[in-house]
């Protein structure tokens, strides 16, 4: 299964807050480690790969912390993801050729598709999309099924 680290999962969700918070000014690491329960040394590693990957800009001094170094429109979470993991890969044998079934594999091609189609879906995802409130569920509508003496169903 397809699945984000913690590290990435921290990234993100400090991106959203940011993102969401940006009024506010900058916001220190202990700060968002404390609000989402994150462990602060992870938390603080995490935010320089950020900074130095240039999504974040950090400020030192009494108001220092993290701010967004772009508008949040303009930062994909495949951006962020790859600042925290690097290249994204579904599977070992996309980040080389050296393979020893390569000659006779039969789904290193269409990995590759989804690999691409995942991060396609990333890119198109930004930061600021991520603030916005999840929809309301949509009401369907139920249909009650009755019974007839053979089992079959009437609508």
């Amino acid at each position: 299964m397809l699945k984000l680290t913690k590290k990435a999962d921290y990234g993100l969700i400090a991106m959203r807050h940011l993102a969401e918070h940006a009024d506010l000014g900058a916001c220190s690491a202990k700060d968002l480690a404390e609000m989402y329960s994150i462990p602060q040394e992870a938390l603080a590693k995490i935010l320089q790969r950020l900074t130095k990957a240039g999504l974040l800009v950090s400020q030192y001094g009494t108001n220092g912390g993290y701010s967004l170094a772009r508008d949040p429109r303009q930062i994909s979470a495949f951006e962020v993801i790859r600042a925290i993991e690097g290249p994204l890969f579904i599977t070992s044998c996309s980040a080389s050729d050296d393979c020893e079934q390569s000659d006779y594999c039969t789904i290193r091609r269409p990995l590759l598709k989804v690999s691409r189609s995942i991060e396609e879906v990333l890119n198109r995802l930004t930061i600021w999309e991520m603030t916005e409130p999840d929809p309301e569920p949509e009401t369907t509508e139920l249909i009650t099924l009755g019974w007839r003496r053979n089992n079959t169903a009437k609508v």
